[in-house]
């Protein structure tokens, strides 16, 4: 069965073309990845995905539900992870965690329990009652990720999750996704980091001007990098980010 499903999904923003009829298929408990360059369209397709955009034209599914049908439908049944979003400055991690739990329908005990596990996981614990304003952007992506995760997803779509996070904190929400996967749940990952698409994806899907242009599967690459491919079907002036290093 296919956590999420499009066929020819197309979307622009005036004169310029986000997406140029994206059709792709993740079935469920797979660590999908989404991988492609700035301004590849891998945004807005979490934001059709999600139910916060609507597509000009093509269909969506995601855990059998139409997000531009039941865009509430869909995001009370999946976790979101935005890029580069920060926390309500007015509020600190525990205050904002109540918060997620009350829109959530989480009793405080199951709120409770969830964030220790998630602070001492992400060795943030000490950091619960400080107000945002005063965290690290490190600090907050540790309470965006365990906001996203907090009500127990079967899907969660995450863009750029290892931005911000020391290397430590980087492993260690690494083991969680592979875990993740591994109880039947499915990870949506937007990334132009070929590393961590490499490292953590199952299937590898490349996104350029809006289109689908290549599928790899990186544990079967055999003599070929990731990275190579992608410079072969996007081209090497492409913005790939800060840290291509080796894809494998």
């Amino acid at each position: 069965m296919n956590a999420i499903a499009t066929a020819d999904l197309r979307k622009s923003y005036g004169d310029l073309t986000a997406l140029a009829g994206l059709t792709l298929d993740v079935p469920a408990g797979e660590l999908f990845g989404l991988l492609g360059p700035n301004g590849a369209g891998k945004s807005t397709t979490i934001r059709i995905l999600t139910g916060q955009l609507r597509p000009d034209a093509g269909t969506a599914s995601v855990l059998g539900v139409d997000p531009a049908a039941d865009p509430i439908g869909v995001r009370e049944r999946v976790g979101i992870l935005p890029e580069q979003e920060s926390p309500p400055s007015f509020m600190t991690p525990r205050e904002y965690f109540d918060f997620v739990g009350s829109v959530r329908d989480l009793d405080a005990a199951t709120v409770n329990e969830r964030v220790e596990t998630w602070a001492d996981r992400l060795a943030y614990g000490a950091k619960l009652d400080t107000m945002h304003t005063d965290l690290s952007r490190g600090q907050q992506q540790k309470v965006m990720i365990t906001a996203a995760f907090l009500h127990d997803p079967d899907l969660v779509f995450i863009d750029e999750p290892l931005a911000n996070l020391d290397p430590i904190v980087q492993e260690a929400v690494k083991r969680f996704l592979r875990e993740y996967r591994d109880a039947g749940n499915t990870v949506f990952l937007s990334t132009h980091d070929i590393d961590v698409a490499a490292d953590l994806c199952d299937r590898v899907e490349i996104v350029h001007e809006g289109e689908l242009v290549a599928t790899r599967r990186p544990a079967a690459l055999d003599g070929d990098r990731l990275l190579d491919v992608f410079l072969r079907e996007v081209g090497a002036d492409a913005s790939v980010g800060a840290d291509a290093g080796a894809g494998r």
